[in-house]
């Protein structure tokens, strides 16, 4: 992927390396892993699963440190990213006569605040509608090239993308059409709504995608291969046979690898935002 040397966003706050508490871990690396792919499944730690061995609030003092030079180089990667995806999403409100309102991106080290409190390593990226931020601790990246075998800057561009894509929807007022369902629809019905949400961010992906390869020319061999890869990667069927041996349909919050992939291609592939609309979909 064609990254280097290119404008880098402002709106990027690098809390790592500041110190503050990191997460007591008492189950051991194994159980670190489970409980990152379960709340990368929208899980909430804290109330479910209490046997994992993870206590955010009882953490370890860490100290501060300086950056090394690979962490600086991700850290310099996150902020080229991010600033396409402004220049994308820029234009493409214009286009339709809205403005766009930038998000802000944290990046940390194990544990830090966020508008919907505290914000983990273990729960992995994710925007926070409450500051219109995304937080991400990029050790991410390696437990998903590691854990869930998919490498590659692009596949990391990505979940980036992704997360982008859910602070559209909020600027289009689309997360809290949603998010009102909850306590009115019983649980499968919400399950549902959230799958589409999720799908609908893929396809912003491979929009910011379409659009950042035309504006920019960003794309090398393989790279659209490392997003395909990503995004299958992640899809709830395959996590689930990962984490518990078996699917639940029901209890998907993100939708298959299948369709993950589907929908993030047909962003790709059309730039069309018009082509995007998940939540009346016969063939989701």
């Amino acid at each position: 992927m064609r990254w280097r040397d290119r404008r880098q966003s402002s709106n990027v706050e690098d809390r790592r390396g500041m110190g503050g508490r990191k997460i007591a871990v008492g189950g051991g690396i194994g159980t670190l892993v489970i409980a990152f792919l379960y709340l990368l499944l929208g899980g909430n730690l804290g109330d479910e699963v209490p046997d994992l061995g993870l206590s955010p609030q009882a953490g370890v003092p860490a100290e501060s440190r300086s950056l090394t030079a690979g962490e600086r180089e991700a850290g310099e990667f996150v902020a080229v990213i991010l600033a396409d995806t402004e220049d994308v999403w820029n234009e493409l409100f214009r286009e339709q006569g809205k403005a766009y309102a930038e998000p802000r991106l944290v990046l940390f080290t194990d544990l830090t605040t966020s508008g919907c409190g505290t914000a983990q390593s273990a729960s992995g990226p994710f925007y926070c509608p409450g500051d219109e931020t995304i937080y991400i601790d990029l050790g991410f990246f390696a437990r998903m090239q590691e854990r869930l075998q998919a490498p590659g800057d692009f596949a990391m561009a990505y979940v980036i993308a992704h997360e982008v894509g859910h602070h559209v929807q909020h600027q289009l007022g689309i997360t809290e059409q949603v998010m009102s369902l909850q306590g009115r629809a019983d649980g499968r019905e919400f399950n549902r709504a959230m799958v589409r949400l999720e799908l609908q961010a893929d396809f912003l992906a491979g929009v910011w995608a379409h659009h950042a390869q035309r504006m920019r020319d960003i794309l090398e061999e393989g790279d659209v291969e490392e997003g395909i890869n990503a995004a299958g990667a992640v899809g709830d069927d395959r996590i689930q046979r990962m984490t518990q041996g078996y699917v639940v349909p029901d209890a998907f919050t993100h939708g298959t690898s299948e369709q993950r992939v589907r929908w993030f291609l047909r962003g790709f592939k059309s730039g069309d935002l018009g082509q995007g609309d998940t939540f009346t979909a016969d063939d989701l």
